[in-house]
């Protein structure tokens, strides 16, 4: 009888790898700190509300601005994309040399989610307990047909949207009841948290399930034709930027007020999926274009080292942001300076290290618990 264990827990070869995924995995981990840093640096109310950190420049409104056009929940989505993909991926390979493949997957993401919760326990904006909560409903339905995938991840994203608007009338002009989720004085109460913890599950979820679809139907595979991939970028990004930029506009001549904290989001959420969908589709027209260019190699190794340079991320973030300044004394200007200095860092040492060696740190640790031994 073959070893089909062994087989199973053996890495995947350099040629089975599917650069481009790794291409778009490396610049969604990239793009995802953008948000983050500002957590990291400035708090959860900045995050939110641009308007909760201070003082600010006229170059600080504008890097906020742009933020919340082109990144707030875009790389958050790409990367969640990215990841449901990649736990369809795995459960397809393993199916493939002979392994229980739901079994496996299940077991590979509770140590996810014991990943996840670590990591929590550093700073309160992780997301890898969504994706390991997650799992199992997405294993379960990774055979359905693409276009239900679609359409269940659409719905998923655009549920909190109608929370939203159904929660808005309930905030007063004080924005009682909004307490640190738009910087206001005051506790958060207990339906903005639920509504809260719900958006961040539901996008999560919902973002994965697109991804499931984009995979099984080839377009993060790189499978479709440089004009599909030309046509969606034009039309999400022609449909989801306007929107986004409305979302953000809605805001601003509202003077930030938290009359419109919470139906200010609803534009920028329906965005999110096109706009996903046209990076995606801009990042494969680059990568069959640059390939074999050592920049585009070492995007793929960041890609490549995702969860580590995930991780490492927020600890940098902590350490340095949290550690060494004081959030009176940052703004979202030094903030750029630090997002570029971890960029360069994390492209140089993942090609540096995936020149020695297999899998990044994280993701060799992950492996050898998920098949309890060491690869070959």
């Amino acid at each position: 009888m073959p070893d089909t264990t062994s087989a199973a827990a053996r890495p995947t070869p350099g040629s089975e790898r599917i650069t481009g995924l790794d291409t778009i995995r490396g610049v969604a981990v990239l793009g995802i700190l953008t948000m983050n840093v500002v957590s990291y640096g400035l708090g959860t109310s900045a995050y939110f509300n641009i308007d909760a950190s201070s003082p600010q420049s006229w170059l600080d409104w504008l890097i906020g601005g742009v933020g919340e056009v082109f990144f707030d929940q875009k790389f958050m989505g790409l990367f969640s994309m990215l990841f449901g993909a990649g736990i369809v991926l795995f459960a397809d390979r393993a199916a493939a040399k002979g392994r229980r493949a739901g079994l496996l997957s299940l077991w590979r993401n509770l140590l996810l989610l014991l990943i996840g919760v670590a990591h929590a326990a550093l700073w309160d904006g992780d997301v890898l307990i969504v994706y390991a909560v997650c799992s199992p409903l997405l294993i379960a339905m990774r055979n359905l047909p693409v276009r239900l995938m679609f359409a269940l991840g659409a719905v998923a994203v655009i549920v909190p949207s109608i929370g939203a608007a159904l929660l808005q009338p309930t905030i007063d002009a004080d924005g009682y009841g909004l307490g640190e989720y738009w910087g206001v004085a005051g506790t958060m109460s207990d339906a903005v948290g639920l509504w809260f913890i719900s958006d961040f599950f539901f996008r999560g979820l919902g973002m994965m399930l697109v991804g499931v679809g984009a995979y099984r139907s080839g377009f993060l595979t790189g499978r479709k034709s440089s004009d599909s991939y030309v046509r969606a970028a034009r039309w999400g990004l022609g449909l989801g930027l306007p929107l986004s930029a409305a979302s953000f506009g809605l805001v601003v001549l509202n003077d930030f007020g938290s009359d419109v904290a919470l139906i200010g989001t609803i534009p920028n959420t329906i965005a999110t999926i096109p706009i996903v969908f046209g990076y995606a589709a801009l990042i494969s027209l680059w990568h069959r274009r640059t390939s074999e260019r050592p920049f585009n190699e070492r995007i793929r190794g960041v890609g490549r080292m995702a969860l580590t340079n995930y991780l490492t991320q927020t600890i940098l973030g902590i350490a340095v942001l949290r550690g060494l300044f004081d959030p009176a004394d940052l703004s979202r200007s030094l903030l750029v300076l630090f997002v570029l200095g971890v960029w360069a860092l994390q492209m140089w040492w993942s090609q540096a290290w995936l020149a020695k060696h297999r899998y990044g740190p994280a993701e060799w640790a992950w492996r050898v618990a998920t098949y309890r031994r060491l690869p070959r």
